[in-house]
C-alpha cells in the first residue's frame, strides 16, 4: 500500500520492522521504487533479495526488467534475461511483454524482435510494445508492417496501437491507410488517437486534413491545439495559427511554452 502510494519512507519503514520477508513482500518494495523512477535502487534491492536467499518469482523478474527498461540499463537487462531463461519464465506472457518493452526502450530492436518471435502467444501489450520499439529506432515502415500482421493475425487493436502507428508514418498514403484502420476500429474519436492523426496529417502539410480530424473531435486537449497551431505556422498560415491561439484560450485551454513557440 505504502509503494503504491508513492510513500517508500513509509514502505521501508514497515519493511525493516518485519521479522521475515517473503517473495511478496520484495515485490512490493521492488515495484515501489520502480513507479517512483528509482530503477537502480530497485535493481540494488534484486541482488539484496538473492543474496539473501530468496527466490525470485516472475512477478520479481517483471519488476526488476521494468527497472531495466526506466535506466536505459541494457546489459543488466540481459543479465536479468538469462536467469528469465534459466527459471523457464520467458514463456509467461507476461514475462515476454516486459522483456520485448525493455529491449525495445534501451533501442536494441534486434533483442526485442527475437524474444517477440518467441512469444507462443502475442496479445496488444506485445504487439504495442514492439511497434513503438520500431517507431523510436526509426523504422517507421517496419512498424507500419507490424501494425497491419497484428490486425491480419485478429489481435484487437487499441488506441496506443494506433498512436504508435501514427508516430512511425513516413509517408501521407501510409498515414491516410493508418487512418482508415482507426476508423474502421472505432477509435477516431479517442482523444490520444485525434491528437496523434492532427499531428501526423500536419507534420507532413496535409493541413486540410489535420483540420477536419480535429474539428471532429469531441475534446481538444492543449496537444491538439499545439499540433494544429505549429502545422499552421509551418504551413506558412502564421495569421490562421494566430486566429486558434485565441480561439484555444477563448475555450478555455490553458497555453503552454510549445504553444508560445508555435
Amino acid at each position: 500500500m505504502y509503494a503504491k502510494c508513492g510513500s517508500l519512507e513509509d514502505a521501508w519503514s514497515v519493511f525493516n520492522t518485519m521479522c521475515s520477508h517473503d517473495v511478496v513482500t520484495w515485490n512490493s518494495l521492488i515495484l515501489g521504487h520502480v513507479r517512483c523512477g528509482q530503477g537502480l535502487k530497485a535493481l540494488a534491492l534484486f541482488q539484496q533479495m538473492q543474496q539473501e536467499g530468496m527466490e525470485p518469482d516472475p512477478v520479481t523478474f517483471v519488476g526488476v526488467v521494468n527497472a531495466c527498461a526506466s535506466i536505459a540499463a541494457l546489459e543488466d537487462g540481459k543479465r536479468v534475461h538469462e536467469q528469465i531463461i534459466q527459471r523457464g519464465f520467458e514463456s509467461i506472457m507476461f514475462v515476454g511483454n516486459s522483456l520485448v518493452d525493455m529491449y525495445a526502450k534501451c533501442g536494441s530492436i534486434e533483442d526485442a524482435l527475437r524474444v517477440f518471435n518467441r512469444m507462443s502467444t502475442r496479445n496488444v501489450v506485445a504487439w504495442s510494445a514492439i511497434i513503438l520499439g520500431h517507431v523510436k529506432c526509426g523504422q517507421g515502415h517496419k512498424a507500419l508492417e507490424l501494425s497491419s500482421q497484428m490486425q491480419q493475425e485478429g489481435v484487437e487493436s487499441n488506441p496506443v496501437t494506433f498512436v504508435n502507428a501514427c508516430a512511425g508514418i513516413e509517408a501521407l498514403k501510409e498515414g491516410k491507410d493508418v487512418h482508415e484502420q482507426i476508423i474502421q476500429s472505432g477509435w477516431e474519436s479517442n482523444v490520444s488517437v485525434g491528437r496523434s492523426l492532427v499531428d501526423m496529417y500536419a507534420k507532413r502539410g496535409s493541413i486540410d486534413e489535420a483540420w477536419r480530424v480535429f474539428n471532429s473531435m469531441p475534446k481538444r486537449d492543449v496537444v491538439a491545439w499545439n499540433a494544429m497551431i505549429l502545422g499552421y505556422a509551418k504551413c506558412g498560415q502564421g495569421q490562421k495559427a494566430l486566429q486558434l491561439s485565441c480561439q484555444m484560450q477563448y475555450e478555455g485551454v490553458h497555453p503552454v511554452p510549445v504553444t508560445f513557440v508555435g
